[in-house]
């Protein structure tokens, strides 16, 4: 049987923790800093973690296994 390969879009913008969770960057974090507040840019700044639903897809798309 081949081996699963990660999908690539997907370990662009994601990683995992050392304890399993999936983190990813803040949105509207990319340019167009001038217009945004320093408080916005400092709460877009850190990683968020993905829950629910997208998990389970972001785990598929990373090629984890389901239960770790």
């Amino acid at each position: 049987m081949p081996k699963q390969k990660t999908n690539s879009s997907a370990k662009k913008r994601m990683r995992v923790t050392g304890s399993g969770k999936i983190m990813r960057e803040g949105v509207n974090n990319q340019h167009k800093f001038e217009g945004k507040s320093s408080g916005r840019k400092r709460r877009v700044s850190t990683d968020q973690e993905i829950t629910g639903g997208d998990r389970a897809m972001a785990r598929k798309l990373l090629g984890k296994l389901k239960g770790r």
